[in-house]
């Protein structure tokens, strides 16, 4: 595929499933780089619908034959389609227009830049949206691609700087980031996860030391050296490659992105790094966060490192303005789904986040508690797979510890597992409720609403949290506080 060709050809690309995050982030970059884009998507409303709208991307709502452009170059399909069910993919094929996945796609777009990817189990796409708004502080000639919408990009996955450098969030599902061109990687977190593909913690290990060692030589890993499973595949890679640049950011890594200091204060977390200096040398350069939690510091620390490196590579010694920096990182919002804060009602502050993995619930949980000491922290959670569940059931049972109240769900599914055990949503409800109190179950995650609408009160904090749609709960419970205030 002869991507470069067809973008500098201004070439008809067709996207199948043109709404979802990623895809709807492709066609933005495709069409600022010239080429003609166009697509199609079921008629169910995203976000992302009044995007391509803005952009003037023309797109059906539904799929048929019909719509397959006559002078498309290329077709491009989300993973969700198959060439069995879709009508549209099997119409390109028929024609003989070449065919392939977002993740090839994304790939074979990475190989015409200077391209760094940003991978793990947590923390990719908080560290993508924090390297972007690093990138513009930094003025570098870039583009980069998050897995959801991001307020410092305009309410987009996407940001458009230049075309010398890109940075995107690549997915380890599948093994789909193998398809990535990196020269850099940042790797946040290594550990069991998509059970359905990766059985055992080994299977998904090994895939990210295969990803690092698609470095070329003289590539960089940047990775967190606070991780069991990022240290440990650093050092498989390491084994097999000594001409890759080991980078350790965090905590406990030594040299220049070593975490330093950290502290909370008036709702903002404080935080320098090792090599980073004020003007003059003598002074460390103080960085601030108003996103709460040691992750979102972690996340924050290999940003900066990546952008660091890009710096010191653009501009020489003159490297990463530090001040400007430290603006964007205090003025970061966060992105879509990742501790949104969803609007304040009746005094209960209501958020909203995409935590499934007991990882992320304990750590997020952990950093709300710490950024909010006053408020009752009331949790749902809708775990996500029925694979993940039954793999991690204690880990879920046992991730819920810094929150004063929690509200279980059914388990969301997805079509890509095939599931015939036992365990379902109050499976996971009666573990938790073997381990602590104040926990309830409601099958559907909006029946819970009447009963909360009695436990909530002034101050608290009410959080959604995971991959289903349990954030219904928190936008109709937001509205009903809303409505009272009228």
């Amino acid at each position: 595929m002869d991507l470069g060709g067809i973008i500098s050809g201004h070439k008809r690309v067709y996207f199948i499933g043109i709404k979802g995050t990623g895809m709807c982030a492709l066609a933005e970059l495709l069409h600022h780089s010239g080429a003609a884009v166009s697509g199609s998507d079921t008629p169910e409303q995203f976000y992302t619908d009044g995007i391509l709208r803005d952009l003037g991307i023309p797109f059906y709502e539904g799929f048929s034959p019909l719509h397959v452009p006559a002078d498309a170059a290329l077709g491009i399909h989300s993973a969700a389609y198959g060439i069995e069910t879709n009508s549209e993919m099997a119409e390109v094929q028929r024609r003989g227009i070449p065919l392939v996945k977002y993740p090839d796609a994304l790939g074979a777009y990475s190989a015409l830049f200077d391209s760094s990817g940003i991978a793990g189990v947590h923390g990719k796409t908080t560290t993508t949206a924090m390297t972007g708004v690093l990138f513009r502080a930094a003025a570098l000639p870039a583009r980069v691609l998050a897995g959801s919408a991001v307020s410092a990009f305009g309410g987009r996955s996407t940001l458009t700087l230049g075309d010398k450098y890109f940075a995107a969030e690549t997915c380890e599902y599948r093994r789909h980031f193998l398809a990535f061109h990196p020269r850099r990687i940042v790797l946040t977190s290594v550990e069991s996860d998509h059970q359905d593909y990766f059985p055992r913690y080994a299977d998904i290990r090994d895939a990210f030391v295969e990803y690092v060692l698609k470095l070329p030589p003289g590539g960089e890993l940047i990775y967190c050296a606070d991780d069991p499973g990022a240290c440990e595949t650093a050092d498989r890679a390491l084994k097999v490659r000594g001409d890759i640049k080991f980078l350790p950011y965090g905590f406990t890594a030594p040299g220049e992105y070593r975490i330093e200091s950290y502290a909370v204060k008036d709702e903002r977390v404080h935080f320098t790094l090792g090599g980073f200096y004020r003007s003059g040398g003598r002074e460390k350069m103080p960085f601030k966060l108003r996103i709460p939690g040691k992750h979102c510091v972690l996340d924050a620390a290999g940003a900066l490192a990546l952008t660091d490196r890009l710096a010191r590579q653009e501009f020489g010694e003159q490297g990463l303005p530090l001040e400007q920096a430290a603006c964007a990182l205090e003025e970061f919002g966060g992105s879509r789904r990742r501790s949104e804060i969803l609007g304040q009602a009746g005094g209960i502050l209501f958020m909203d986040d995409y935590g499934h993995h007991p990882t992320a619930l304990r750590t997020t949980l952990r950093g709300l508690k710490e950024f909010y000491p006053s408020r009752r922290i009331v949790l749902s959670f809708m775990s996500h797979t029925y694979t993940r569940t039954a793999a991690m059931l204690e880990d879920f049972a046992s991730s819920f510890l810094f929150a004063d109240i929690v509200f279980l769900h059914k388990i969301y599914p997805s079509a890509r597992e095939s599931y015939t055990g036992g365990v379902t949503g109050r499976t996971l409800y009666e573990k938790t409720l073997s381990l602590r109190g104040e926990v309830y179950y409601a099958e559907e995650s909006e029946d819970a609403a009447g009963e909360l609408q009695n436990i909530l009160r002034d101050g608290d904090l009410f959080i959604t949290m995971g991959a289903g749609d349990n954030w219904r709960l928190g936008k109709k419970l937001l509205e009903l506080y809303r409505g009272r205030e009228k």
